[in-house]
């Protein structure tokens, strides 16, 4: 009898490996290749975004775009208190228990998981829809995007499954089915909410000219632009569901299979789902909370001051609509990496390979710092000749321009910020990161009272504190990850060297572009000013040594790159 037993323990174990193999849940390197390909999508994902929220802002104005703003703010929020987290969850369980070869239990996982979507979706998505204009009027103080928060309430229940059957081939580290439908979601969505705005701005137009509140057009538009994430999540969930069965009758096959004796039950299940899903929701709430938290406190002290809801919506829209969509290009480069340094710090801790922690440590944090730094003084340079240019604005440019220039700082820092709580997750340390924020998210919210309150500082309240937030999510990240491996971050070639070829840089693409748009006007300016802004930074990060000739000898076409520094002078 034990000889049967352990006979078939063997055939379920090879059984397992041959699921194994045939999924792709086997070496770190797959991991990393896998997490590469989702931070590539993540990438393409923001620049559709980019392009898409051009014509967007164009259709719906400063207070279409404040309202769009914060019907997803919310709706982001509610997403992370009922599914956000779902697929990180997801594929964690089921890849463990894959892991030992118990595919029948992995499919446990799977079906309460679902259960557990449709059931908290759902129910979150009924109190969004009813409770929408309480939320919208009385805590954000922006009433008429109510009805682009009614719209997106579907989409909570929609979400909650589409995450679950993502984190199914997760759980087989398969990144490819997440990576493909998050590029598909972001295409529907921007053909979708451009028409969308376009269609619903011209009925609010109408019901505004028969006597409606003038908001109420904006309010309008902002829905029919929050109808593209219906759309777009709703086809997600299609193309996931074709995937899961061309995929479910070999997965089928390998669960009939499965001798494992150990059979998991539902309770427990769900028990080790929630405390699963816990951890992630509250750290990802505390980072992200601060946006809503941000714009409600905005929007109760502007109106406390007598500014009128169409006044301050505006402002928002000036600084959501214009500078938080351009920030996002930038950061989406730190947010990427993560993906791909969290597997990479979790085998070199899993072995105990402290040199290897430290090298991926160092190069990703001064690789984030040679990108983001150069992009933010680039944007607060040239902010207003950029927005001239894609938004075209026909009043609010004396604001955007401030508001890019402030908004420098907050680019680096919470490209950093970003990174480093990537590089705890990978260091094994998920507390640390929720500690950090939630220490964060007080002080900043003080600091923003105080500066809106008795500094008069207006929106540039919201950047300096976004600031501090960030700030001190950097230290504390920095304090935790030198007391884990004992590393301090090389400071020259990571910071001093990127930022005084910045600053040189700044100064010369603007002059570039003051000269040139005397005769070549604002557009044409301004992408040359780019390009030779670009051309500059490379030249004095060469110059000041902050750039090795062996790393340069690692990017495409590097070798050229070498030989023409050589005969500039600037490589020995």
């Amino acid at each position: 009898m034990a000889d049967r037993e352990e006979k078939d323990r063997a055939e379920a174990g090879t059984a397992s490996a041959s699921e194994e193999k045939k999924y792709g849940v086997n070496t770190a390197k797959n991991v990393l290749i896998q997490g590469t390909i989702l931070a590539a999508a993540s990438i393409i994902a923001k620049v559709i975004g980019l392009i898409y929220r051009i014509p967007l802002y164009n259709i719906l104005g400063d207070v279409g775009n404040s309202y769009y703003s914060t019907a997803n703010e919310i709706y982001s929020i509610i997403l992370m208190i009922s599914s956000f987290s779902l697929p990180l969850a997801v594929s964690r369980l089921m890849s463990e228990r894959i892991q030992k070869g118990e595919i029948r239990n992995a499919n446990k996982v799977f079906l309460c998981s679902m259960r557990f979507a449709v059931i908290s979706g759902g129910i979150l998505a009924l109190v969004t829809y009813a409770f929408a204009g309480l939320i919208t009027k009385y805590v954000m103080n922006v009433e008429y995007a109510k009805f682009g928060l009614r719209v997106l309430a579907p989409v909570i229940l929609i979400f909650a499954i589409t995450g679950v059957f993502r984190g199914f081939f997760q759980g087989f580290s398969n990144m490819v089915p997440t990576a493909v439908s998050q590029v598909i979601e972001q295409v529907v969505n921007a053909i979708v909410s451009i028409w969308g705005a376009w269609v619903l701005m011209d009925y609010g137009r109408s019901i505004v000219a028969q006597g409606e509140n003038e908001l109420a057009a904006p309010g309008w538009g902002a829905a029919g632009a929050t109808f593209g994430t219906v759309a777009s999540v709703t086809v997600a969930l299609l193309f996931m569901m074709y995937l899961y069965a061309r995929f479910n009758r070999r997965f089928r096959h390998a669960v009939r299979k499965d001798q494992t004796a150990k059979r998991e039950s539902s309770r427990y299940l769900y028990r080790v789902l929630i405390l699963t899903i816990m951890p992630i929701i509250l750290s990802t709430l505390v980072y992200n909370i601060s946006n809503v938290l941000d714009q409600g406190i905005f929007n109760a002290i502007l109106k406390s001051q007598n500014y009128t809801e169409k006044q301050y919506a505006t402002i928002w829209g000036i600084y959501t609509g214009r500078f938080r969509v351009l920030m996002n290009v930038p950061l989406s480069l730190a947010s990427s990496l993560g993906p791909a340094v969290v597997p990479s710090l979790t085998a070199a801790v899993a072995a105990r390979d402290k040199a290897s922690a430290v090298r991926t440590v160092h190069s990703s944090t001064r690789y984030t710092m040679i990108i983001t730094i150069p992009c933010a003084f680039g944007m607060a340079a040239l902010g207003g000749p950029i927005i001239r240019m894609l938004f075209h604005p026909s009043s609010g440019m004396p604001l955007s321009s401030g508001i890019m220039q402030a908004g420098a700082i907050v680019i680096i820092l919470y490209a950093l910020s970003t990174l480093t709580t990537a590089i705890l997750q990978g260091l094994g340390r998920l507390r640390e990161p929720l500690i950090h924020n939630a220490i964060a998210l007080v002080v900043h919210v003080i600091a923003l009272v105080i500066m809106l309150r008795y500094l008069n500082l207006n929106i540039y309240a919201v950047l300096y504190a976004n600031a501090v937030f960030a700030l001190v999510v950097c230290i504390l990240n920095a304090l935790s990850i030198r007391r884990f491996i004992f590393y301090q971050q090389e400071i020259r070639k990571t910071y001093l060297v990127p930022l005084l070829s910045s600053i040189v840089m700044a100064f010369g693409s603007y002059a570039i572009w003051y000269v040139l748009n005397i005769v070549f006007g604002n557009s044409v300016s301004t992408v040359i000013a780019i390009l030779c802004g670009m051309v500059i930074y490379l030249v004095s990060m060469v110059a000041f040594h902050g750039i090795t000739e062996e790393e340069m000898k690692k990017v495409p076409k590097g070798d050229v790159l070498v030989g023409l520094f050589r005969k500039m002078g600037l490589l020995r």
